[in-house]
């Protein structure tokens, strides 16, 4: 029996369609095609996008946006009980809901809409439909999946129904698919999301080489592109962690972000200082290199650099977060601005000194994910100056 393109062969064992990608674990197999797989028809895709999140990252509020945005990946992931295809896009996400699950997770996204309105003043727009309601629109959704280490995967996507679905969600494209993904107020129970493993525990990442640049591309042959972006910034890979610039402090800036995420229907200062006392362990072990049973401080530092997703790729649009040397941001930005011109895509590009991590943590000694988003909102700027080229055509 032929196994279809995409899908592992020891597949006797593995029930989601997800597990049974065969996972990529170079870099560079991410802008190979025959990595993707169609999503199963009876699946639901699920996304988030932060209303005004441009004017919330001006008003200092970027670490909000990119906590509230990821609390969408952190709540579906708990409910579905194993690891799901998501993407982090820093003021959004995306999701695909296997549809056991359907159900429940239109009422855990109407729970984290509201945390994200009581907790940090945002409003977090939140969308669920089905596979199929996007297939009838002649439109359609790949999914790969990249695993740079065993057991921490991360989801990239072709075809464009993200953006379809993201942009009738927002109201700008088609009102009938929104009508279909709208979450109600009858769908929240009133109940707390499960944000277990949801933190921003590491300093911002101080750039090693220069600056940190965070992109947002539109335009087709995402593997080019990055092969020759790599080669313009002269660096050995478009990344933005290193050792150099992976340090811990406390307490963490994010304290209060994580006691709020993790109080549920709990008072703020016990989960505040329990966050407190965990993360002063935390940062004495991995000040110290220390090890206790299977955690090991310096492997799992070594993991995350390995693993920190500092890129997301859906549809047409690619998007990255590296650090660069500054005597080549001007080389970057004319690279990008001379194919901009030649009509061969358009870009929005923000520079920072540094990058920020906010962290899913689901098993300290395995699973582990760190999404990464250019300093002061980089990833929003980056897409807001996008926008504004594409409107002036």
């Amino acid at each position: 029996m032929l196994v279809p393109e995409g899908i592992a062969k020891d597949t006797s064992l593995r029930t989601s369609f997800y597990d049974a990608l065969t996972p990529m674990r170079d870099p560079a197999d991410v802008y190979d095609s025959r990595h993707y797989a169609l999503v199963p028809p009876e699946w639901f895709i699920a996304v988030s996008d932060i209303k005004g999140s441009t004017a919330a990252v001006e008003g200092g509020k970027h670490a909000d946006v990119n906590f509230a945005a990821a609390a969408m990946i952190a709540a579906l992931n708990n409910l579905c009980g194993g690891t799901i295809p998501y993407q982090f896009g820093g003021d959004g996400a995306v999701a695909l809901i296997p549809p056991q699950h359907a159900k429940a997770a239109r009422r855990s996204l109407a729970q984290v809409r509201r945390f994200a309105l009581a907790e940090f003043k945002l409003d977090l727009r939140v969308g669920l439909a089905p596979i199929t309601a996007i297939a009838e629109r002649n439109t359609e959704v790949r999914v790969g999946r990249y695993e740079p280490q065993p057991q921490s995967a991360y989801a990239v996507f072709l075809g464009d129904g993200i953006e379809l679905m993201e942009n009738s969600v927002k109201g700008r494209a088609d009102d009938a698919l929104a009508a279909l993904a709208m979450i109600g107020d009858a769908d929240d129970d009133g109940q707390a999301p499960d944000l277990t493993g949801l933190s921003c525990r590491w300093t911002p990442l101080k750039s090693a080489r220069g600056k940190m640049v965070a992109l947002v591309i539109r335009g087709p042959d995402h593997g080019t592109l990055h092969r020759e972006l790599t080669a313009v910034a002269g660096v050995p890979a478009l990344n933005a962690a290193s050792m150099e610039g992976l340090q811990t402090r406390w307490p963490p800036k994010g304290l209060l972000r994580e006691a709020r995420a993790r109080k549920r229907k709990g008072m703020l200062w016990p989960m505040t200082l329990r966050v407190a006392i965990e993360t002063f362990v935390a940062y004495l072990f991995f000040k110290n290199n220390w090890n206790a049973g299977k955690f090991n401080a310096r492997r799992y530092k070594n993991e995350l650099l390995k693993g920190a997703v500092d890129f997301a790729r859906s549809g047409k649009t690619l998007a990255l977060v590296f650090d660069c040397p500054v005597d080549r941001i001007d080389a970057v930005q004319q690279f990008l601005e001379k194919r901009s011109q030649r009509g061969e895509l358009q870009y929005g590009m923000h520079v920072s000194d540094h990058a920020v991590m906010t962290c899913f943590v689901t098993s300290t000694e395995e699973k582990h994910v760190h999404f990464v988003d250019g300093g002061d909102g980089g990833y929003t700027k980056a897409a807001t100056q996008l926008k504004a080229r594409l409107k002036a055509g």
